[in-house]
């Protein structure tokens, strides 16, 4: 439909339907069970008839259900206007990839991009038509649960990667290409920064924080064409999102040009209530509809209360009239008015829905994700080494994380299985073990396996519910039982090989004399075959930080692009009148960017043509990066700035650019990298983004701790 057809449906819609467009359900109140529809109906007061004018539907999943729902809807819509089915689609459909965070590691576009594509695949052969993804909240607090759906700590990444993941999801023709979905970025904004790292929290952000570290991934997936935007729990300047109209108006639809569709997130509407910026449903709704809100997600107060609104004088109908358009037009972009079931089909289901070909590419990026964190001389495994698996995590099939909606435990690969595939030297756990509880039986068990083993490998970890939303920790270390298998193996043998399976970075301190470390995150459906095939060397780890582990939990929050202070600890990290702890240093334990290779990559040479950069020019900074072994791999060189003198506290060092390469087994390559003025810019205290001439620092190196630098400066 043409846009001016969508107008003259909008007049043709009364004020009842208007508003109900605005209204988001679950599924289970289509159920096709009439008795199964009673308590959902009855508990938010909507009618039988109200169904079939409710504008979208939430957590729809498989073809024939979504056909069913959307034949029988449209019999009894007056105007045919079809539901839209959302679900949150977040790391795979059916096909369960790498947590977000872990994909953040894998720091490749393409990887994530191809990520998208898959789920977009499975879930619109299933009947979904928007997926609440990407989530770019930016976090700095590894006590948050939702860091697991976050791509890391840094504004650089998280935009690139953002964007990534909207052109996999959206496709570059969304209308036509049945195989594509919509959209949804989150949370805006700055959810990330909930206080205490606990989860619905409220956040106290500068503008100029805001808008310099946060606003960058919700801008960039726009930019890519994300087509809606999901407002956050948090507040704002001490005004919830849902409520906040400069946030919605001003920010988002004035500055970052958005024009898509605005939901809130599950009942917030409501929660203007328990905020205390509302007294009542009507005033929640009078405050969510002047913000911008156009889809209230699980609540009814516009269905309650709009109506009344505009008849009182109190809002103007157009304020409606304006969200359903925008609704529609999403509706429009997916062609549900010529194809109201889209893509959903039975028979593609059962073909592409977890094919081998998608489990493939699922292991090749839970692969790219694992970060190997620490190795004295024990990892690769040889398949001669007679090698002991024990511990919770050896034979768990809870590794899919805790927003893997249509994942299914039992498709997974567990880490047994993919080790049994390489080798048959191996001392196997008979147990189940517990993350939190150690018998004597198995305890007994474990340490007669080490015995025998030449090396352990000890798979530890968090369970999925440990992590993701509602999920915050205070304590972020291993648990204590944990924590005694270990210090009992190292007794008998002091090879360990520690895996992880987690939703956040940890405090490892408990574990630090480990031989080797390796940090699989949650590694979706081929996570056992991908995290075997690294251990024995098959597969040459690659993944970077993209969120800093902290020394302790004390640190925290910790990231690597701090803001310089007036007596900075780098100057002299033994002098006791800095920036510091009494008792721990100020540097992360595993820092953003940092990840070992089976190779060794060293650094030489770094120099840039000329000196100073002028507006409109360019200069290129290059490095000698080597691979000083007799194998190949994958490194990816990060450079950072760092503005020497700004109109604001600059931070300690920013990342501006990086690049994934392969390297040759001996190989020497020369990496160069553009730098130009607009890479320098950024938020004075006018809110203005612009350079300032000056002297910087650039540094390329392996990770955010540990690189060449040399100076440079801009003359504009």
């Amino acid at each position: 439909m043409k846009r001016d057809e969508l107008i003259k449906l909008v007049k043709n819609m009364t004020l009842y339907e208007k508003v109900s467009q605005l209204l988001q359900i679950t599924a289970d109140f289509y159920s096709e069970y009439a008795e199964e529809r009673t308590g959902p109906l009855s508990d938010m007061g909507i009618t039988e008839d109200d169904l079939y004018g409710v504008g979208s539907v939430l957590g729809i999943s498989g073809a024939s259900e979504s056909i069913r729902i959307q034949k029988e809807y449209l019999k009894k819509n007056r105007l045919k206007i079809p539901l839209l089915f959302m679900a949150d689609i977040i790391h795979g459909y059916r096909t369960i990839f790498p947590i977000p965070l872990a994909l953040g590691c894998t720091w490749d576009t393409n990887s994530i991009e191809e990520m998208a594509r898959i789920s977009a695949k499975e879930a619109a052969v299933s009947g979904i038509h928007v997926t609440f993804s990407p989530m770019v909240d930016l976090v700095h607090d590894p006590r948050w649960g939702r860091v697991m759906e976050s791509t890391g700590e840094d504004p650089l990444l998280n935009s690139v990667l953002s964007k990534a993941f909207v052109r996999g999801y959206q496709s570059d023709n969304l209308k036509d290409n049945i195989y594509s979905i919509a959209s949804c970025v989150k949370h805006f904004a700055a959810y990330g920064a909930v206080s205490g790292g606990r989860d619905y929290n409220s956040v106290d952000l500068s503008e100029l924080k805001l808008r310099e570290q946060y606003l960058s991934g919700y801008s960039s997936a726009i930019q890519e064409g994300a087509k809606l935007v999901m407002t956050s729990f948090n507040t704002v300047n001490g005004i919830p999102s849902t409520g906040n109209k400069w946030l919605l108006k001003k920010i988002l639809r004035e500055d970052l040009k958005f024009n898509g569709t605005i939901i809130s997130d599950w009942g917030a509407v409501k929660e203007l209530i328990p905020h205390g910026v509302a007294a009542s449903k009507r005033d929640a709704a009078k405050l969510a509809i002047n913000a911008g809100v156009d889809i209230e997600m699980m609540t009814t107060c516009y269905k309650e209360n709009l109506e009344k609104l505009i008849k009182e004088g109190e809002i103007e109908e157009s304020l409606v009239d304006e969200s359903v358009l925008r609704i529609l037009e999403l509706k429009n972009d997916l062609g549900l008015f010529e194809n109201p079931n889209r893509g959903a089909n039975e028979d593609l289901e059962k073909n592409i829905v977890l094919s081998k070909q998608h489990r493939d590419i699922a292991k090749k990026i839970s692969q790219q994700s694992i970060v190997l964190l620490k190795n004295e001389s024990v990892l690769p495994l040889s398949s001669k080494e007679l090698v002991a698996v024990i511990g919770p995590g050896a034979h768990s099939l809870d590794i899919l994380g805790a927003w893997s909606w249509k994942g299914k435990s039992n498709e997974a690969v567990s880490l047994v299985e993919g080790m049994k595939k390489i080798s048959d030297r191996l001392l196997i756990t008979k147990f189940n073990q517990s993350y939190f509880e150690l018998s004597d039986e198995e305890l007994n068990e474990s340490l007669s396996l080490a015995k025998k083993a030449d090396k352990v490998v000890l798979a530890l970890g968090e369970e999925s519910w440990m992590s993701g939303e509602a999920a915050s920790r205070s304590n972020i270390c291993l648990p204590p039982a944990q924590v005694e298998l270990f210090n009992k193996i190292k007794e008998v043998n002091p090879n360990i090989i520690v895996t992880l399976y987690n939703g956040r970075p940890l405090d490892l301190n408990s574990i630090g004399e480990a031989k080797g470390i390796v940090e699989a995150w949650f590694p979706g459906t081929e996570g056992g075959n991908a995290l075997a095939e690294i251990l024995f060397g098959i597969y040459n780890p690659s993944g970077k930080l993209s969120m800093s582990f902290p020394d302790s939990v004390g640190q925290v929050p910790i990231y690597y692009n701090c803001e310089n202070t007036g007596r900075p600890y780098e100057v002299n990290p033994q002098e006791k009148y800095v920036s510091k702890y009494l008792d721990i240093s100020n540097y992360a334990k595993y820092p953003f960017g940092y990840g070992l290779s089976y190779c060794k990559f060293t650094y030489s040479n770094l120099r840039i043509n000329n000196p100073v950069l002028k507006s409109n020019e360019k200069v290129i900074v290059s490095v000698d990066v080597c691979n000083e072994s007799s194998r190949c791999g994958v490194e990816i060189v990060q450079l950072y700035i760092r503005d020497k003198v700004g109109e604001v506290v600059r931070p300690i060092k920013e990342l501006k650019d990086f690049k994934k390469i392969y390297l040759e087994k001996w190989e020497n390559r020369t990496v160069s990298f553009e730098l130009n003025e607009q890479m320098l810019r950024y938020v004075h205290s006018d809110m203005t983004y612009s350079s300032d001439e000056g002297e910087f620092v650039v540094m390329v190196g392996s990770n955010s701790q540990d690189y060449l630098e040399i100076e440079f400066l801009l003359d504009k």
